[in-house]
């Protein structure tokens, strides 16, 4: 069969997202019918909430201004260049494979593991965190994540860049939860809140766009492991003034140890975590090739985490049922806006980073473009998202998250569209540029209202939680919309009429076909979310 080469690009996520990419943030929906004479409901009016201990959690206290400032800086910095180094890995990887020696059929593995430990962890992260303290596990991640940049610019083996890859996407597990949590926790809710959520967002295509620039302009230079040391030390730099600068716990002192027997649901985690370990492997050996899944063990694999889900549901009934702290309890699956939310960011998800992977594809395998010339093109991806993002912060409070959403899926669609049309003698400014603009789009809006809308079904000692489930949502998305839209290629391709199916114009049948099989799956999130949406209301306002 005919296989689709697939660079690191897409399959870190941004980050996500992130790879995405790769990403969380929370606020709150009110009900208030007053004041303009809108309903402005809440998602909790089906009360689906996790339950609260009173005595076990404080109130939490509101950071002065500037103080804020600086946290949601720190934080944005540590997305930023874990999402920077992920670029540097991007365009640098083929050189970095010929010095430390990774072999063919691990060629895609230090991009793709990196997806994959994350994505397992986050869930148990997020709920370590909301018992042990958000701080802590965010200055253990912070710290893991610069010890690992360093080790990956020391690799001297295959074996080593994948296991360091591998150890850095498990520290990042511990961040991105704990981000959400200490952000709800520390800034007041309204647009100053927003606002802080957005820029945790933003970092992260800002960043991986930096690395894609800085790694083609110091690859010939300097060498490749010059950036992950300088993302490993300024990770470090940013370590220490997190040491001073984060604020105190708000979980009370007491007993960590019994609080971790009582109040996780280390069996739920460990099932789920398990079927999406086992899940993301397979979809990644079969993104790689697809004959991988007639593997008896691929099979084993992937029979496993299937049936690892239904035996996830029924143990989450049994704690609900039983009163004791579930892990996503069923009932918040009763919310239509919460599922639905979910839904459009799995789909949205996968079509921007798979997006991300068959545009670069197309520039250098069809149009014979460099990487460095290829990262150019994809690089107003990233800065509209970034900037829908921040305009998000700004605006969400003040229209409405219904119409917001809608419009955004809609436009987005509009990129795949464009490039399942495209003409390949097309000059870029003539189709390719306008697909790079309007594609991230309903992502990076979903970014701030999902992580709002999921957020608000949890209480405010289970944010942490809340941020996992949303990342992992998005890295779950980014991992199957890749797989699919590179089996769809591969099968095109090889059914081309083309004798060479490694003739760009074979492959580019195989593209188009992506594309057109992203266009419908946006078209599936826009049904989403015009019937699932209908009831979300105002988000992001300001209550006492």
């Amino acid at each position: 069969m005919a296989q689709v080469a697939i660079p690191a690009v897409a399959l870190s996520g941004p980050p996500g997202l992130a790879s995405t990419a790769n990403s969380e943030i929370a606020l709150q929906l009110i009900h208030n019918p007053g004041q303009d004479g809108s309903d402005k409901r809440s998602i909790h009016d089906d009360d689906v909430s996790p339950p609260v201990n009173p005595h076990v959690y404080v109130t939490p206290t509101y950071l002065p201004r500037r103080r804020a400032i600086l946290v949601i800086g720190i934080l944005s910095g540590t997305n930023f260049l874990s999402s920077m180094s992920t670029g540097f890995l991007t365009v640098g990887l083929p050189r970095m494979a010929v010095e430390v020696g990774v072999p063919d059929h691990l060629l895609l593995w230090p991009a793709s593991v990196y997806t994959l430990t994350c994505g397992s962890c986050l869930l148990l992260a997020g709920a370590i965190a909301d018992v042990v303290g958000n701080r802590k596990v965010n200055l253990v991640g912070c710290f893991l994540i610069g010890i690992f940049l360093f080790a990956l610019g020391l690799s001297q083996t295959g074996i080593q860049l994948i296991m360091f890859r591998a150890m850095q996407g498990i520290a990042a597990s511990l961040c991105f939860p704990t981000c959400v949590s200490i952000v709800a926790n520390s800034v007041p809710s309204g647009r100053a809140r927003n606002i802080g959520f957005s820029c945790l967002g933003i970092a992260q295509p800002l960043g991986f766009s930096l690395g894609m620039v800085m790694e083609g302009l110091i690859l010939d230079n300097v060498g490749w492991r010059f950036g992950f040391h300088l993302c490993g030390g300024l990770t470090i730099m940013l370590f220490v003034i997190s040491v001073w600068c984060l604020p105190q716990d708000m979980v009370k002192e007491g007993s960590k140890v019994t609080r971790l027997k009582k109040e996780i649901d280390w069996i739920g985690a460990g099932i789920i975590s398990t079927a999406l370990g086992l899940f993301s492997y397979v979809l990644a050996v079969m993104t790689n090739n697809l004959s991988n899944m007639k593997s008896p063990g691929n099979i084993v694999m992937l029979t496993i985490s299937l049936a690892l889900i239904p035996v996830f549901i029924m143990w989450e009934r049994r704690k609900e049922k039983s009163q004791k702290q579930a892990l996503i309890p069923n009932s918040l699956w009763k919310n239509a806006v919460f599922t639905s939310i979910c839904l459009m960011i799995l789909f949205s998800y996968a079509v921007v980073n798979s997006m991300e992977l068959f545009c670069s594809l197309f520039f250098q395998e069809v149009q014979e473009l460099s990487a460095l010339q290829t990262s150019i093109r994809i690089i107003p991806s990233l800065i509209v998202g970034a900037i829908a993002q921040l305009c998000t912060g700004l605006l969400i409070h003040r229209t409405s998250a219904f119409t917001l959403v809608l419009t955004s899926l809609i436009i987005s669609s509009a990129g795949p569209l464009l490039m399942a049309l495209i003409n390949v003698k097309w000059p870029y400014w003539y189709d390719a540029f306008f697909a790079q603009l309007v594609s991230p789009v309903s992502a990076d809006i979903l970014f701030t209202v999902g992580l709002l809308v999921v957020s608000d079904v949890f209480p405010t000692h289970m944010q942490a939680l809340a941020g996992a489930v949303f990342n992992t949502v998005a890295q779950f998305g980014t991992s199957i919309g890749i797989t699919f839209m590179a089996i769809i290629s591969s099968y095109a391709t090889k059914h081309s009429k083309f004798t060479d199916k490694s003739s760009p114009a074979a492959l580019m049948v195989g593209y188009r076909a992506s594309f057109w099989a992203a266009f419908i799956w946006m078209g599936v999130a826009c049904v989403i979310g015009g019937f699932g949406l209908r009831k979300i209301g105002r988000i992001g306002l300001k209550r006492d």
